[in-house]
Order: structure tokens, then C-alpha cells, then sequence
């Protein structure tokens, strides 16, 4: 049974790129694309947007115009998308590609009303180059999308268990959070997502739920209503 029916999956590069640190791992590629599949056959609507970390970010330009380093780092997002694309339809998925940035030859442009049709026509949508534009992170492109497909929740999928109250690598008594209001996150200055994807679906009602991605199989748990990772809403 599925708790939620229509939902925005955000998946960083470098989990892509698992443990190899760049590129695309093509053994973590084929095991999270076949627990989204598993998803999508119980009859979830899923969009995905994924970020571009593993190939390049905006920050890694230290030198660089902002602007270009981030537009580089659009580039990458096309990449994954292409990958993810490969790899869902290689188990038989239905996807469309679209991107935020026109590159007609590759993929289509973002178009919100096609976006939602083809949702309904069950077909997973993976939507590339973010917002489109410079200084905005691929978290606020998933905000931003969510919001916009009327997405039911926000699942992230990182290389922890969830949000702890420090870094639970540098921190073995870190805490974690099972459920924290999204003003929490904010005031304490939690990079769950960044503030401002955060904002933006609080202002929208948008729960966020923040899990480990390295067991595949909490995909699924997830989004059957399992308590997993940290639950990021109004309490």
C-alpha cells in the first residue's frame, strides 16, 4: 500500500557514484533504478531530480565565474538524467527527460502541463539543469518542481540515515531526528536541503523526508509509510 501516491525523488550525484567518489557506479546506477522501478509498479507517480556532484559543482569553479561554473554543473545533471534514463528503461520503465535549459536534440524542454501528463500517463519524469539558473542549488529545483506537480512529498536520498543534530561523522554521539518542523531545520542551520528549498515547501506544506539511499530497499519503505530517515514537516 502506498502512503503516498505522487512524489518528487531527489537524488544527489554523488550517491550515483557510490563509492568509486566520481562518475557513475554502474552497480548502484542499475540498484537504485530497480528500486524506483519496484516503486513505480505499484503504481507511484515519480518525478526525479537529480543533481550533478559527481561529474562537477558550481563551488568547484573557485576561480571561475559563478555563473559559468554553474552552468557547468547543469551540464553534469543532463548526464545523470541521461544515465537514469538508460537504466529505467533498460527494466522497461516509461521516462521522459526535461530539461530546464532548452537542448532540444537531447531531451524536452520543461513544460509544466506536459510534465503532469505525462505523470498521469505513467511515464517517470526526470527533469534536468535544475532551476535553470545560476546561485540555485538542485534542492530548490526539487522544491521547486514538487510544488509545481502538485508532488505529495519530497524524498531525499543521501548517504546518511537522516538529520542529526551534528555531523554524525565527525560526531559519534550525534542524535537523530525522527521528525523536526521545518523551522527547526532552519534555525538550527541543518542542511537537510539547502534554506532554501526548505522554506519553499514549508510555505507550500510539502514534508520532506530525508533517508539513506545506500539500502536500496528504503525507497520502498519510504514511500509505503514506513517510519524511515527523518520526516522534515509542521508539528
Amino acid at each position: 500500500m502506498l502512503r503516498y501516491k505522487r512524489i518528487l525523488f531527489k537524488l544527489s550525484g554523488e550517491a550515483l557514484a557510490g563509492d568509486q567518489g566520481m562518475g557513475i557506479d554502474q552497480l548502484v546506477l542499475a540498484d537504485i533504478c530497480m528500486s524506483i522501478a519496484e516503486v513505480y509498479r505499484m503504481g507511484a507517480q515519480i518525478a526525479i531530480v537529480n543533481g550533478g556532484g559527481n561529474f562537477w559543482r558550481g563551488r568547484s569553479g573557485k576561480n571561475m565565474d559563478r555563473t559559468k561554473a554553474d552552468h557547468m554543473g547543469m551540464l553534469a545533471t543532463v548526464i545523470n538524467a541521461l544515465a537514469l534514463q538508460d537504466a529505467l528503461e533498460s527494466q522497461g520503465v516509461p521516462t521522459r527527460v526535461q530539461t530546464a535549459i532548452a537542448m532540444s536534440q537531447i531531451a524536452e524542454p520543461y513544460i509544466r502541463g506536459r510534465a503532469i501528463r505525462h505523470l498521469e500517463k505513467e511515464r517517470i519524469v526526470i527533469f534536468a539543469c535544475g532551476t535553470g539558473n545560476p546561485f540555485f542549488t538542485t534542492d530548490t529545483a526539487a522544491a521547486l518542481r514538487a510544488a509545481e506537480i502538485d508532488a505529495e512529498v519530497v524524498l531525499k536520498a543521501t548517504n546518511v540515515d537522516g538529520i542529526y543534530d551534528s555531523d554524525p561523522a565527525a560526531n559519534s554521539d550525534a542524535v537523530l531526528f525522527p521528525h523536526i518542523d521545518y523551522l527547526d531545520v532552519l534555525n538550527r542551520g541543518l542542511r537537510a536541503m539547502d534554506p532554501t528549498a526548505t522554506t519553499l515547501c514549508m510555505e507550500n506544506s510539502i514534508p520532506i523526508i530525508v533517508f539513506n539511499i545506500q539500502n536500496t530497499k528504503n525507497l520502498l519503505r519510504v514511500v509505503s509509510g514506513e517510519p524511515v530517515g527523518t520526516l522534515v514537516s509542521q508539528i
